[in-house]
């Protein structure tokens, strides 16, 4: 079971370094987990995801580079942030250590005022990442976070069920991913722009550029073509949010309340509160006017 409080993974071969660190920190009242091997920590992230890892740079097996780009390739892992642990200062393995995936450095031996001080930075802000993304799936809408290199560091629930639906190719994530990284490659993309995707014949999928949001984190919308053209053509038409679009879209389709609130990841409450504006603005008293109003313009 996840434990409540802010965790910290540390990845190091030395079981007194392990010892050392793991004192100080859980003095300063965080969970931590510990893992000898790269191999391990693996194991480790599997089953219980870190809000931060200590990552120790030179190990045997799988050193703590190949540990860092694995454990960011994990489902979950893309936005904890990696410190690694070095006694190695030359700027090529600083640079490297960056490359892997890695935010920060620690030079060895450790400095425990130095240690202290980094993790309460870098734990405030898993926080309010971990914050944002809890508040991005319950929105209810087709988001991805992706790293320039085409990573892709999260999926909102919505966006993970729209690339694994039926009729979608079983490389959708990989094709996605190769547009985000030469769309990002090739020049600095504004926010609100739109790439469209073809994945497979009669296939489109936009990608809406809203922005970036942390360290190498840009983020996405996806959205069919038929999906799209529909919620737009309620929009323009009623005059509605795109919120209230969304759920008029899924009204016409027969959907209930609670059906919708599903995939939507919102609460019935919320989905009420969205019928009430969409039934004033449609001038209807219940869900079946709606739904025919809205079919009209679907199926003109």
């Amino acid at each position: 079971m996840q434990p409540e409080g802010d965790i910290v993974l540390v990845v190091d071969d030395s079981p007194d370094a392990l010892g050392f660190i793991t004192h100080a920190l859980e003095e300063a009242g965080i969970d931590v987990l510990v893992a000898t091997s790269g191999e391990a920590a693996l194991q480790i992230a599997v089953e219980i995801v870190p809000d931060v890892i200590l990552m120790d740079a030179v190990m045997p097996g799988l050193d703590g580079f190949e540990t860092c780009r694995r454990l960011k390739a994990l489902p979950g892992l893309g936005h904890a942030p990696v410190i690694f642990m070095t006694a190695l200062t030359d700027t090529e393995h600083v640079v490297h250590a960056l490359e892997s995936g890695g935010v920060d450095y620690l030079t060895k031996p450790i400095n425990l005022e130095e240690l202290r001080a980094r993790m309460r930075v870098h734990l405030a802000l898993a926080r309010q990442t971990r914050s944002a993304r809890v508040a991005l799936d319950a929105a209810g809408r087709h988001l991805m976070a992706f790293a320039a290199s085409g990573t892709c560091h999260w999926a909102t629930p919505q966006a993970s069920r729209l690339i694994e639906q039926p009729g979608m190719p079983g490389d959708a994530q990989a094709l996605i991913s190769q547009r985000i990284r030469n769309w990002l490659g090739a020049r600095t993309v504004a926010t609100g722009e739109t790439s469209s995707l073809l994945l497979s014949p009669g296939l489109t999928i936009h990608l809406t550029y809203l922005g970036l949001i942390g360290t190498d984190e840009h983020l996405f919308r996806l959205i069919t073509e038929g999906e799209a053209n529909q919620e737009e053509a309620l929009r323009q038409h009623f005059r509605l949010t795109a919120r209230e679009s969304e759920v008029l879209l899924w009204i016409a389709r027969g959907k209930s309340n609670r059906d919708i609130a599903a995939v939507l990841s919102l609460s019935p409450r919320t989905v009420n509160k969205h019928l009430e504006q969409i039934y004033t603005k449609l001038g209807v008293e219940n869900r079946a006017t709606a739904a025919v109003k809205a079919m009209q313009v679907l199926n003109p």
